[in-house]
This record gives structure tokens, C-alpha cells and sequence, in this order.
């Protein structure tokens, strides 16, 4: 289960490398960065229902390198993304090739470190299909993959991905196999590749869960997120499970390399992403505004100024 006790307002940086800020709201930047987490990697997902057509998808992914972008950045939280037809709707056949053709037009955008979530969802041969083009694609673009595993049939679908993946030449060190757990955790180390654990209340991994496998397996290659989207889900599970890590004695060393450390090691692979990028911020100023639209609803602005933030 997943704590739902608050952790205690931090001074470490937390970064989570798989959260759909798009599903969130603008409230829970604020809470965010107040807990620690300077940096988060939205991957394009499912919003719940079927697109209608490949124009739903071109917006969807203009949000993620422009307003969200934007969004986080109003409240110093560092924001990337990667780009995909993921595999649940690698099943509409009526416009997944043409959501594929958009794909070039994203990869190369600013702050896009990797292709994904790419995989396997039911394991169908039309995932299979769209799974080894943007493998291709990758390739190509020398993009970095994150790739997503089944809920159903976990661990088929996790051999059958790091088999493809290496079927293709990819190299594991530049995949991140998210979704993992108790069954296939060694899988995926023993094969090279990194392995992300999703902290998602009832259906994913708990942070109980969670510390036992750092407890168990250390922390190389290891890396926590939330996946928060529409669903029961927590923005603030990187740094919760961090501070249970802390409370059930596993050493401070792993504790930042798996909810910090490993992210920055894996995806500023990217050549997109860079801890100076929040070390050195520009400083925050609300009275910006993004096509016209700012992320105020009547507040007033805060405005960072030289060693102060300033209420306006």
C-alpha cells in the first residue's frame, strides 16, 4: 500500500522520471517543489479514452514540449518528456500509421530525451509491429527508449521487450524498462538495462514493496517514479518512498541514487537533460505567459528575485 503520510518538507533534490503532469494539476507543481522534486520526465500515455484522430495526438504532444514545459518551469520544477505512439493504442489501426509519421516532427524538440512508452500492452502483433518501428526509430534519431511493460502477463512481456530490444541493437544501457517488480527485477539488471519501479497505489508498486527491493538488490541501475496520471496516484511518491528508505535503514547513498542519481544517469544520456538545468534556473516569474494563457487564476504573481522571491 502506499503511505499516505506527507514527507517532511526536504532540502534534497528529488527528480521523477515518469509522471503525467498533464493529468495533474497546477497545484501539485506547487506541493512538488516544495517537497524536493526539481525535475520530472512526462512520457505520452493513454488519456482513458480512444483518440479519434491523429490531429488529437499532434496537439497532445505540442502540450508536452510547450505548455507543460512552460507550466513547470512557473514553479521551478524542470520539465522533459518523451514522445511515442505508446501501445495501447498501437491497436487502432485507423490512425496509428499516421501518428508514426508525426513522430519525427517531436523527437528532435527541446527537452524530448527519449522515445516512449513504448512495448507491449496485450501483447498483440499490432503492438509488436509499432513496437520494432520505433525501436527503428531510435535508432535513427538517436533517442534513448523507456520502454512500458504489461500489467497482464509481467513477466512474458518483459522477456519478450528486452528480447526485441536486443533483437534491434539496442544498446541496454541507453533503455529504461518501467513498470518493473518482484519477478522481473533481475531479468531486466542481468540483461543491462535499467529497471524503474512505478509507485502506484493497489495495481503497481507500493514503497513498502518498493524498499525491500532496494533492500535486497541495491541500488545499480535501480530507479523510483509514480507514473501519476488520471488514476489513484501520487505526485509526491518519489519523495515518500525516499523517506521511508530513510526510516527502514537503507543507507542514504542508495537512497539518493534511486530516486535521483540513476534518473540524472540515465537520461542525460539524452544530450536534453542536465542537473545545471536546475542548479542554475532561470528565476521564476508568474507574470509570464504562455500563448496568452498563464498558469494564475487570480493569484497574485511570485517573481524570483536576487536571493529572494518576491509577491507581486
Amino acid at each position: 500500500m502506499l503511505d499516505n503520510s506527507q514527507p517532511a518538507l526536504s532540502t534534497q533534490m528529488w527528480i521523477d522520471p515518469h509522471i503525467h503532469m498533464t493529468a495533474r494539476t497546477t497545484y501539485d507543481y506547487l506541493v512538488m517543489k516544495q517537497y524536493g522534486v526539481v525535475a520530472v520526465i512526462e512520457p505520452s500515455f493513454w488519456m482513458g479514452q480512444p483518440r479519434t484522430s491523429a490531429g488529437t495526438f499532434q496537439d497532445y504532444f505540442s502540450s508536452l514540449v510547450g505548455w507543460e514545459r512552460f507550466r513547470a518551469g512557473q514553479f521551478g520544477i524542470r520539465h522533459y518528456s518523451t514522445i511515442s505512439l505508446n501501445p495501447k493504442e498501437a491497436n487502432n489501426p485507423a490512425i496509428a500509421d499516421e501518428v508514426i509519421d508525426l513522430l519525427p516532427l517531436y523527437l528532435c524538440k527541446e527537452g524530448v530525451v527519449a522515445i516512449g512508452e513504448i512495448g507491449y500492452d496485450s501483447m498483440t502483433d499490432a503492438e509488436d509491429k509499432y513496437f520494432r518501428l520505433q525501436l527503428e526509430m531510435a535508432k535513427e534519431f538517436d533517442k534513448l527508449v523507456l520502454i512500458h511493460t504489461p500489467h497482464r502477463n509481467k513477466k512474458e512481456g518483459t522477456l519478450q521487450s528486452l528480447e526485441v530490444c536486443l533483437e534491434h541493437g539496442i544498446d541496454p544501457q541507453r533503455v529504461i524498462v518501467d513498470h518493473a517488480n518482484e519477478e522481473t527485477v533481475q531479468d531486466i539488471l542481468d540483461r543491462g538495462f535499467w529497471a524503474a519501479f512505478s509507485i502506484y497505489p493497489h495495481t503497481k508498486m507500493g514503497n513498502e514493496r518498493m524498499t525491500e527491493i532496494v533492500r535486497q538488490y541495491g541500488c545499480e541501475k535501480i530507479i523510483v517514479d509514480s507514473a501519476a496520471d488520471w488514476g489513484i496516484s501520487d505526485p509526491l511518491a518519489v519523495p515518500k518512498t525516499a523517506q521511508l528508505m530513510r526510516e527502514r535503514g537503507i543507507p542514504e547513498a542508495r537512497v539518493r541514487a534511486v530516486c535521483y542519481g540513476n534518473a540524472l544517469a540515465a537520461y542525460s544520456q539524452s544530450g536534453e537533460m542536465s542537473e545545471a538545468d536546475w542548479l542554475t534556473p532561470e528565476p521564476v516569474d508568474q507574470r509570464q505567459f504562455y500563448a496568452d494563457n498563464s498558469v494564475l487564476r487570480g493569484q497574485e504573481p511570485i517573481v524570483e528575485g536576487a536571493g529572494s522571491i518576491v509577491i507581486v
